[in-house]
């Protein structure tokens, strides 16, 4: 057993464990305490059931995703020693504002907005709400800020008598250009997966017309404006994004396109299989120049491939292997943007039928809304893996290999035992967290057939 595989799959079990949560408490937040904006300005009762209902919900996400986020940091210095070591003056900046400013505000006008509920005037109320989801995305934002360091490494100077990197510019570190794309980004997929959250759980209301069918018809209403604007924005953002890729990191888009020769002009691959060892494709469906158009909007453009590009990484850094893994970088790219393309279909179609006002004649639409309250956790699980196997065998793009980065005392057994641990009780507590979203998101139906 290699501790190397143990530690990487551990922290990919951990994190994209975690990364379930996180999108929909940075979108959820907002919408919720829009919910609430609305109940205050106008007084409908209606608007602040919506707000309790999907409030409810919104801490049972949020207790998850704290519970499975706390354990991301000690592994830092558990399993990647030899990356706290090298790195921790440039990341422990941005990670100590993250839970010293960020996280502390987010909880801590939680707690007043969840009691203060009769106990604060409607605007303090409200005020605490906006604070939450103001916490929320600022937590995201440091958290972004310090894994945009290990993409593309700005504001730092190497301590040849430590061998450590320090920091020398913060504002640098802040203003990082990858940092200003993955950011929108992650925001713009949190609105994108908390509208689909809501509109699937209103249309299995709306399907059973209960008795609450005015807040779930409102609730698909907002959602679907409120869907529609992010699903548009994470395309359009991820269009910028990999452009920057092309430029900042391009074996990652080579892997991501299975590009094994530079072309210019480059056609784009919506589907192949190939032999990865082999470097060469077995068979693929390609659209002429569409590549070079996605990388810098013109029909002509060099885009560089896998084979150049490890020679070019040769002379630059040393022998080695510097090509990213191929197959699931390629498929995960595919099943991020696949999805994206359902969601961008049913959440304009959804626009428009609540716009219409025809959203109980269509049966068969609702019923398909409720699993596809999915759609967004494979793309947001998917674009992870992306951008972190995509990098690869870098820990630090440029800086620092993975291989160097895991703790050298910690034997395999050890880790061994830590990943069965976790991924059992990560096991249970998505069992949890499953059974306590359904329960709660019926219970309005519940109570109806309690009354009845």
């Amino acid at each position: 057993m290699d501790p190397l595989v143990l530690a990487r799959l551990q922290f990919a079990v951990t994190t994209v464990y975690h990364f379930l949560f996180v999108p929909l408490t940075l979108g959820l937040s907002i919408l919720v305490a829009t919910m609430e904006t609305l109940y205050v300005r106008s007084g409908d009762e209606t608007y602040k059931r919506m707000t309790k209902f999907w409030g409810q919900l919104f801490l049972i996400n949020f207790a998850m995703g704290v519970a499975t986020g706390i354990v991301q940091e000690f592994q830092f210095g558990m399993n990647w020693s030899e990356y706290s070591r090298f790195v921790g003056d440039v990341f422990g900046a941005p990670l100590a504002i993250e839970a010293l400013l960020a996280f502390f505000m987010e909880s801590t006008f939680l707690g007043v907005w969840v009691f203060g509920w009769e106990k604060l005037s409607s605007k303090v109320h409200l005020a605490a709400i906006w604070l939450v989801a103001i916490g929320s995305n600022l937590s995201a934002l440091w958290i972004l800020i310090a894994n945009s360091f290990m993409h593309e490494p700005v504001g730092y100077a190497i301590n040849q008598a430590t061998g450590r990197a320090e920091m020398t510019d913060f504002v640098a570190l802040v203003t990082n250009p990858h940092v200003w794309l993955q950011f929108p980004h992650v925001f713009a997929s949190g609105i994108t997966t908390a509208a689909m959250f809501v509109l699937g759980i209103s249309a299995y209301h709306l399907a059973r017309r209960t008795k609450e069918s005015d807040l779930f018809r409102r609730s698909f209403r907002l959602a679907a404006l409120y869907g529609s604007i992010g699903v548009l924005l994470v395309g359009g953002i991820g269009h910028a994004q990999g452009q920057h890729m092309v430029a900042t990191q391009p074996m990652k888009m080579a892997a991501a396109e299975a590009l094994w020769e530079s072309e210019d002009p480059a056609d784009l691959s919506l589907i192949a299989f190939f032999n990865e060892r082999k470097q060469e494709d077995v068979w693929a469906l390609r659209l002429p120049r569409m590549l070079s158009f996605m990388s810098y909007n013109s029909f002509e453009g060099e885009v560089r491939g896998i084979k150049d590009l490890q020679a070019q990484y040769e002379q630059e850094y040393g022998p080695g292997d510097y090509v990213p893994p191929v197959f699931l970088t390629f498929w995960s790219f595919r099943l991020m943007v696949g999805t994206g393309v359902a969601m961008v279909v049913l959440l304009l179609y959804a626009l428009y039928l609540a716009q219409k006002g025809q959203l109980e004649n269509k049966a068969w639409f609702l019923k398909l809304l409720t699993p596809a309250l999915l759609l967004p956790y494979i793309a947001n699980s998917c674009g992870w893996l992306l951008t972190e196997l995509g990098r690869q065998p870098w820990i630090v793009f440029g800086l620092m290999k993975t291989a160097d980065a895991v703790s050298p005392n910690v034997p395999a057994g050890t880790v061994l035992a830590s990943l069965i641990g976790f991924a059992v009780v990560y096991g249970a507590l998505i069992v949890v967290d499953v059974y306590l979203l359904a329960k709660y998101a019926r219970r309005v139906e519940t109570e109806e057939s309690a009354e009845a």
